[in-house]
């Protein structure tokens, strides 16, 4: 199998021979295989602490008489400060380098998990859940230009994709440990130590001072910035052609995440409410769909470089559109639910595979912080409206109406922006100023 570069003047050709899921891995150096881990093992904290509040939304409304769409608008509130934290970091990594930028995020949003275990009204959980997306959305910026720029382009697409399926893992911890302290603590004070166990990622910043190295080309390009006195602008994704690469891309970026918000957000309530299940009695449904999201994100990996990111995107999000319908507007019984929660996990995961080695490769070395940081991060800002919506509209509607609208018109979005940018397989990427 061969990939050819799109956008090189001599149409460079990466021989793909291995194309198998783990190859890559097979394949990586030491320094390779440490980052691989220092960048899974970050994504996978991440997902657990986001995670957790979802998890915790229910006791949040008894406990504080929120409605709905109030408590909602905490999710919201955390992504619109990720993508602002996201654009930020990626910014700063391409000033100070990937890992140095990653350590920090890190550090950010443990922090602030930690702070949301010990707050004493909704008010102040709002302000920590702001304050902790600034370094949730940095550290997958980070993060996902340090693995991309890691690995040689004939694996790029399933080396990062399989970092992505940590997600899916650490929605599982957070899920196992909702399962295990609400079984042993009363709920008032069982979310309390939800939160304070989205601390742990902290622990990660040693290894990855001790470990992890900045790629070449990211250390090359920064001294060559260095010696030319030419260091890139927050603005300059927006100037000139790569302000096209920069607007469809975000748009991609916002109709995968809406859609995933729309329905990962408010799975858990649904199924407490709608479907009259015990928070401990939906851990087995929640699973499945968590089984369903890490089998995706594999696949998507695999198939990231087996036939391309653009048609991953649009298979899986025509994908998605029907299981999501099928799962909240069918008559169906909690049995047949069950089962297609693998689907839908499977295909609202999966297209997230692709994302990060296709931004990469979309963005100069220069700028690639910076427009990978604000596109995947803006997506998160506009789907981080989702939940809030879906909160809202759930108050003239059904939950189940709510999220399948809302996620419709995420992936119908997300279905046309792929379709209107190019494929990027195989790109090979080269150190510039």
């Amino acid at each position: 199998m061969t990939a050819v570069q799109p956008g090189d003047s001599a149409a460079k050709v990466v021989q793909i021979e291995d194309t198998s899921l783990l190859a890559f891995y097979r394949d990586m150096n030491v320094p390779e295989r440490r980052t691989f881990w220092a960048c899974a093992t970050g994504w996978t904290l991440d997902g657990m602490d986001f995670m957790i509040y979802p998890l915790v939304i229910g006791t949040i409304i008894a406990l504080w008489k929120v409605d709905a769409g109030t408590a909602g608008f905490a999710g919201t509130v955390t992504l619109l400060a990720s993508a602002i934290g996201g654009w930020l970091a990626g910014y700063l990594a391409d000033r100070i380098g990937r890992v140095r930028t990653l350590q920090l995020t890190i550090l950010w949003f443990s922090f602030f998990s930690l702070v949301c275990a010990f707050v004493q009204d909704f008010n102040q959980l709002l302000v920590a859940r702001a304050l902790l997306g600034l370094g949730f959305g940095g550290e997958w910026a980070a993060g996902a230009v340090l693995i991309g720029e890691a690995i040689r382009p004939q694996f790029r697409g399933r080396a990062v994709g399989s970092v992505q399926s940590g997600w899916a893992v650490g929605w599982g911890l957070a899920v196992l440990a909702q399962a295990i302290l609400f079984s042993l603590l009363p709920a008032d004070i069982a979310w309390r130590w939800m939160f304070a166990v989205g601390a742990l990622p902290a622990l990660l910043v040693l290894y990855l001072r001790s470990y992890v190295e900045e790629p070449k080309i990211s250390a090359e390009t920064m001294a060559r910035q260095k010696e030319a006195g030419d260091r890139p602008a927050l603005w300059e994704i927006f100037s000139g052609p790569i302000f096209k690469t920069t607007a469809l891309a975000s748009l991609a970026a916002t109709g995968c995440q809406g859609g995933y918000y729309a329905i990962t957000f408010w799975v858990p309530r649904f199924l407490t409410t709608e479907r009259k299940l015990s928070i401990v009695g939906s851990t087995g449904y929640l699973a499945t769909l968590i089984i369903g999201s890490f089998i995706g994100y594999l696949t998507g990996a695999w198939l990231a470089d087996r036939i391309g990111r653009r048609n991953l995107f649009l298979i899986f999000s025509l994908g998605a559109i029907c299981v999501v319908v099928a799962y909240t507007q069918l008559p169906i019984t909690n049995e047949v639910m069950w089962v297609l929660g693998f689907p839908l996990g499977f295909f609202a995961s999966g297209a997230f595979s692709g994302m990060g080695a296709f931004l990469t490769e979309l963005f100069p070395t220069r700028l690639r912080g910076s427009g990978q940081g604000f596109c995947y991060n803006f997506g998160r800002g506009i789907g981080a409206l989702f939940p809030f919506l879906v909160g809202a509209l759930s108050a003239t509607t059904t939950l189940a109406n709510a999220i399948a609208i809302f996620a419709v018109m995420a992936y119908v979005v997300f279905f046309a922006a792929a379709f209107a940018l190019p494929e990027t397989r195989g790109k090979v990427l080269h150190a510039d100023v």
